[in-house]
């Protein structure tokens, strides 16, 4: 073992948060994750695990280590570097200071906490000899904004029987989470003079009559499309920007909509109903002109309650004293990436995502603790 570095995950966290991996393409000019990466790669390598760093994007680094049993029922431990933006906190970002029992930091709960304590959680098995499989880290970057880290890992051909993302779950064992769709709507008008009421078409009015109409949707449809742990289908009119005087009919108006998907939907389906609204709208008036397009689209995730990995972790939880609850999130991880590839994934971590992004970010330090113990039981008995 590392004799520089104990095998402790709190130490661990504060360790990984008093290095700035900002994400430049959320922040410009913020350092992306090398310099974490290098830290964690370091610390990993001392600990026996075969290490490998990968720059995905000047700057943007993945690391990779692998321990116990090679090629053996793999199982993926994954988690993302990079945090984001500091401004408006109400305490220094990347000086961490526990009080209370809690750790303060920007990414204590998202996520390097979780980061921390799945690496800690395999050393620790390996240490005691444990492992009748091999454990592969994945601390990625980018998860912030592309998933640029966790797409090229599984680019690379990862072969894996489970993964489990330390995302904050509040010690939650989460087999479901939203996806989403970011539509752009460009709004069509005809710029005139505001007294020119029979030259002028209002792209503003319009858009807001295809907003209602999106919301109509929400109403009768989406409340309908419903997910025993995530709830129903939603969208929200995320920005608007129209217009260039008092005195000018707007000539165009520009709406971005996102919309969150539950499983069985797809960012296809979000696109052709907004654009099956746009056409109604056309139909009935047909001056209104408008044009949708899908910028980004995310799957959910739906793994079974009864799936081995969930049932692990479950089991583990309970052992630990924990609950093992079964919940979903609303928000969305790097694990819909491994479903889609085939690999049975999961989230279960410490932190609350709540505090997520959030001016005043902190984590339980014992939350960080019997994540440990979990994910070290799960690392243990995974592959006999």
């Amino acid at each position: 073992m590392n004799s520089r570095f104990p095998l402790d995950a709190v130490a661990l966290t504060e360790a990984l948060v008093a290095v700035d991996s900002r994400n430049p393409d959320l922040v410009p000019g913020a350092p992306g994750e090398r310099a974490c990466a290098e830290l964690l790669a370091s610390i990993l390598s001392g600990w026996g695990f075969a290490v490998s760093l990968t720059d995905v994007a000047p700057g943007r680094s993945n690391v990779i280590a692998r321990i116990g049993p090679v090629g053996r029922s793999p199982l993926v431990l994954n988690g993302h570097l990079d945090v984001v933006g500091t401004d408006g906190m109400t305490h220094e970002p990347f000086t961490p200071v526990t009080r209370d029992g809690n750790l303060y930091a920007r990414g204590a709960t998202d996520m390097k906490a979780g980061v921390a304590a799945m690496c800690v959680a395999a050393a620790r098995a390996a240490a005691r000899g444990a492992l009748h499989c091999e454990i592969i880290i994945a601390a990625v970057c980018d998860e912030e904004f592309a998933s640029i880290g966790t797409r090229a890992l599984l680019a690379d051909g990862l072969h894996a029987t489970g993964a489990i993302i330390t995302e904050p779950t509040r010690l939650s064992v989460v087999p479901a989470h939203k996806g989403f769709a970011w539509i752009d709507i460009a709004v069509q008008g005809r710029a005139a003079h505001g007294s020119r009421y029979d030259v002028g078409i209002d792209a503003n009015r319009h858009a807001a009559l295809l907003i209602a109409a999106l919301d109509r949707l929400e109403h009768d449809v989406l409340s309908g499309r419903t997910h025993p742990l995530l709830g129903r289908a939603s969208l929200h009119a995320a920005m608007i920007s129209g217009g260039t005087g008092w005195s000018t009919y707007a000539d165009r108006c520009d709406v971005r909509i996102e919309r969150r998907t539950v499983p069985g939907e797809t960012g296809a389906q979000a696109l052709a109903e907004v654009e099956t609204a746009i056409a109604a709208l056309h139909a009935e008036r047909p001056q209104f002109s408008a044009r949708a397009s899908l910028v980004c689209a995310q799957p959910p995730l739906d793994l079974a309650a009864d799936a081995p990995l969930v049932q692990a972790v479950m089991h583990a939880a309970q052992n630990a004293g924990l609950s093992g609850a079964i919940k979903g999130l609303s928000c969305w991880t790097d694990a819909a990436l491994f479903a889609e590839a085939g690999i049975p994934a999961l989230c279960f971590g410490p932190g609350d995502i709540a505090r997520a992004h959030s001016a005043t970010e902190w984590v339980e330090v014992e939350q960080i603790e019997q994540a440990t113990v979990v994910l070290e039981q799960v690392c243990s008995a995974w592959g006999t």
